[in-house]
């Protein structure tokens, strides 16, 4: 009896000890993963942040209001200046019932040599005062050997996703030859255009007003409509004031003469 009544304290003890030990690394390991889990959602925070910000970061303008600065309803004024264009050089297309001009910018011209620059001509059109049509014709040098899919895809880093027709879309304007639609990007207040042109591999872009484009389609017809009812009045007018200036010059020519003649 006296050895098992040694043994039984020292393997109490020697229990004793292990469940203590036991009990220190669990204490332990859920520091441990306590730390792991706090660590791992910060990271994972960040993570999420990071990948936020670089989408907003890749992500474009789509912000179809404007080209190159200039923004539609923007007076003729204000557009000039920021060409650096004399707003005397605008060509006043329609007088009635709306005035619409028209006010052209050649980029190039502005350009240092060691620049580039793709547009050839900007064309910005004006009803009432407001700017409604923008009109962008690229040089044909600077686009050589372009696909249009480069140019849907570099207007698109500006403008955001493009929408291409699903069969060869044609436009007839009111003068020129049939133009090609290649892609459009658009929203409730705008839209841009890019075409090609039938004769050849060069390329616009044409950006629109919606709130101001029917207005002044309307507009344009009404002008031509009126011009067309006075025309026969206007013809007559100008018939009139030739005769009259052929038949004063022959008067001034008779006075010079007619005193020095001899038969």
């Amino acid at each position: 009896s006296t050895p098992d009544s040694a043994t039984t304290p020292l393997d109490e003890t020697v229990w004793k000890a292990w469940l203590a030990k036991g009990r220190a690394q669990d204490k332990r390991r859920k520091a441990r993963g306590i730390k792991f889990l706090t660590w791992a959602g910060v990271v994972g925070l960040l993570a999420a942040a990071g990948f936020s910000w670089r989408l907003g970061a890749a992500s474009p303008t789509d912000d179809l209001s404007k080209y190159r600065g200039f923004q539609f309803g923007t007076d003729l004024s204000t557009v000039a200046r920021q060409a650096g264009v004399d707003p005397s050089q605008a060509k006043v297309i329609h007088s009635r019932p709306a005035l619409i001009q028209e006010l052209e910018w050649r980029p190039q011209s502005r350009v240092i040599s060691s620049q580039t620059e793709s547009a050839k001509s900007v064309v910005f059109s004006f009803y009432a005062g407001e700017l409604y049509r923008i009109v962008v014709d690229y040089d044909r040098y600077e686009t050589e050997g372009m696909t249009a899919a480069d140019l849907v895809d570099a207007v698109s880093a500006a403008y955001g996703t493009a929408t291409k027709p699903a069969a060869p879309a044609k436009v007839t304007p009111s003068y020129g030859d049939p133009e090609e639609i290649l892609a459009q990007w658009q929203d409730p207040q705008y839209r841009f255009e890019l075409l090609r042109y039938s004769y050849g591999p060069t390329f616009k872009l044409v950006g629109i007003s919606k709130k101001l484009e029917a207005p002044a389609q309307a507009a344009a017809l009404e002008a031509q409509r009126l011009d067309d009812q006075e025309a026969p009045q206007r013809d007559a007018a100008r018939l009139a004031s030739e005769e009259g200036a052929a038949n004063a010059k022959l008067e001034k020519a008779r006075e010079v003469n007619k005193p020095k003649f001899r038969p």
